[in-house]
């Protein structure tokens, strides 16, 4: 492990420590959680890592290592999330390789992170289609570090209490774990924090909803977790960002900003 952050989780890997090294310091210095790792380093991760870590990975990043051409169908085999090639090649035949092997898309370096961030945000948006803008009286959440809205009206949250908002609606419906969130928030690398503390940042961020609300659209239960409950036959919109607009990405392949109507 080489570092790590908060919020997302983004893995690269590049054999060259020195490399995957700037790539974590600029991707957390954007305030998205992230560790590098050798081919043969990733290999035996990627074999021994629980569903639920690999769930938490929103992205990674291939540089320049050995079995580049095999290793993007192994990563699809146990995750969802985009894979993106970075290439020092500007050859056509070296880009259509990349894709033939399993690749989400390809960028040539030197590129800003932020573009990789929109690029890995786009693919997202082309996994779960697009669906309408919701209206101004709905719950919106943006998913780029932006406060969400409730009829209109912004609610502010500490940046923890945004995240565990953010990963609840895109599991909209399911019961997600303590353990779940944690790795959601903290980083499925993260020792420093105990589990515990999801309790209290899920405490808070309840009383906050249904302040605004009226009603609790937090279910929690012993021993199974927590769900994001939405009154029945209320629609769910997806509110599209603008490239532009990206800074923190929630960007998970199934993951889409969500809006919930603000009635009970």
């Amino acid at each position: 492990m080489r570092n790590r952050g908060e919020r997302l989780m983004y893995i690269i890997v590049d054999d060259r420590e020195s490399v995957a090294n700037s790539y974590v310091g600029g991707l957390v210095r954007e305030g998205v959680s992230s560790i590098g790792f050798s081919s043969g380093e990733f290999w035996d991760w990627l074999q021994s890592a629980s569903e639920s870590d690999l769930a938490a990975v929103d992205a990674f990043l291939l540089g320049d290592c050995d079995a580049r051409g095999s290793l993007p169908r192994a990563m699809r085999k146990r995750s969802s999330a985009p894979i993106i090639a970075m290439s020092g090649q500007k050859m056509l035949k070296n880009t259509l390789e990349l894709f033939e092997s399993g690749v989400d898309d390809v960028v040539h370096v030197p590129i800003h992170l932020r573009e990789i961030l929109a690029r890995t945000a786009a693919i997202a948006r082309r996994r779960v289609g697009e669906l309408p803008r919701p209206c101004e009286t709905r719950i919106q959440v943006f998913f780029n570090g932006r406060d969400p809205e409730i009829a209109g009206h912004a609610l502010t949250l500490p940046r923890r209490e945004l995240r565990i908002l953010e990963y609840m609606v895109s599991n909209h419906g399911k019961w997600i774990t303590k353990t779940q969130i944690f790795n959601a928030v903290y980083g499925i690398f993260e020792s420093t924090f105990d589990e515990s503390v999801i309790e209290s940042h899920v405490s808070k961020l309840r009383k906050k909803l249904r302040d605004r609300l009226g009603f609790d659209a937090i279910v929690a239960r012993r021993y199974v977790g927590y769900r994001l409950n939405i009154p029945a036959g209320e629609t769910i919109d997806v509110p599209m960002q603008e490239l532009d607009e990206v800074g923190i990405l929630l960007n998970r392949a199934h993951a889409a900003p969500a809006a919930y109507s603000a009635g009970n």
